[in-house]
């Protein structure tokens, strides 16, 4: 069965979008097959991958037959239509053979309220037991379809019920972060909210209602993976003052109150496994300066990925529909030693990528092992 792999932060900016399509590319490349999710109602990610520039490109993909994106495939709960809900007809990635994309839709946020009085009241009320599994039954038969490896969940920034069934029906998450003065607070409050929705998940996994309906309640115990530290200015190969003192300050809050939190409520993998993860690639040596008077009983509060500015990477990463690091050097649109500096900033990309898809492996495969 696919792994779900949930990337949250409701802070916005984070770079979640950017995130899920390069590291989801990566884990194809490596070949694993990856079903990449558009949960946000913003559908930027949907647009990046596709190429859309307008509406009207939305528009043309919603009006095709079948079930194309995410508000259709949950529309047989969400909507009371008397037939069972279907695998997504997934978008084909140019480029990359392993990866797959089930497109957003605006009008998924449309479903949020009905979703959080299920949530609500789906205890006593069989009129809206099938609503909290819908959304993981809806992934799991499109995975089943795609025969993907990994299911990779882009979320939208927000604390609704959608965000909450999400995370708490995925076999993982990753925390993406910025590292500045709101994901340093968004990680104090990451540590009050995930223990009340894993509490909310517990209660609702031994609801007969929930177990009986057509589509149950997944039985499922999201595990950290760890966070991603991006889009930092770097000198000398170190983050700048300016970053320094937030990825400080986020890397404490992760270290005192998010870890104690998830090892609170059962939210952690061992120590021995994100030992044995990290012990892939050296790039986490320049952040040994950090936090001088914390004692660390563990590497988690590492970050499993650490991305400094893509600068103009990012925009023709967005142009061409490619990650990265895999652009061409015509897609580079430089010449001469412009074009090697800014390939030896891509390759370097590709190697940060490579090692980060390489730990979530090791993770996600050994999980059962330690």
């Amino acid at each position: 069965m696919a792994k779900q792999i949930a990337l949250f932060n409701h802070k916005g900016g984070v770079g979640k979008t950017t995130t899920a399509f390069n590291l989801g590319w990566m884990l194809a490349d490596k070949g694993k097959r990856v079903l990449i999710v558009d949960c946000d109602p913003q559908c930027n990610l949907t647009g990046m991958i596709l190429g859309f520039k307008d509406a009207k490109s939305f528009e043309s993909m919603y009006a095709s037959d079948g079930v194309t994106n995410i508000r259709d495939g949950l529309a047989p709960a969400f909507e009371s239509r008397p037939v069972l809900i279907e695998p997504v007809d997934c978008q084909k990635i140019k480029g990359q053979p392993n990866m797959f994309l089930l497109p957003g839709h605006i009008g998924l946020a449309e479903y949020e309220v009905t979703l959080g009085i299920a949530q609500e009241l789906s205890g006593s009320l069989r009129t809206l037991q099938n609503l909290p599994g819908a959304l993981h039954y809806l992934f799991t038969k499109t995975a089943e379809k795609y025969n993907a490896d990994f299911i990779l969940v882009d979320m939208s920034p927000s604390l609704g019920p959608i965000n909450q069934n999400l995370l708490t029906t995925s076999d993982y998450f990753i925390v993406p972060m910025f590292p500045d003065y709101f994901s340093a607070m968004a990680t104090d409050s990451l540590a009050q909210i995930l223990p009340k929705w894993s509490a909310w998940a517990k209660q609702s996994r031994t609801l007969p209602l929930l177990q009986e309906a057509i589509y149950p309640f997944p039985d499922k115990h999201p595990k950290f993976l760890g966070t991603i530290m991006q889009n930092y200015n770097v000198r000398k190969e170190n983050p700048t003052a300016a970053f320094r003192r937030w990825i400080e300050d986020i890397k404490l809050g992760v270290e005192t109150r998010l870890i104690p939190a998830l090892r609170d409520n059962d939210m952690l993998l061992s120590n021995e496994l994100y030992k044995k993860a990290h012990e892939i690639g050296s790039d986490l040596t320049q952040f040994d300066f950090l936090v001088k008077d914390v004692v660390y009983d563990s590497v988690i509060s590492q970050p499993l990925l650490q991305l400094s500015d893509f600068n103009t990477l990012i925009a023709l990463s967005q142009k061409h529909n490619a990650p990265v690091f895999n652009l061409t050097d015509d897609q580079l649109e430089r010449t001469g030693e412009v074009l090697e500096n800014t390939k030896k900033s891509m390759n370097k990309f590709r190697d940060l990528f490579s090692d980060g898809a390489d730990r979530i492996i090791t993770l996600t495969e050994n999980a059962e092992s330690y």
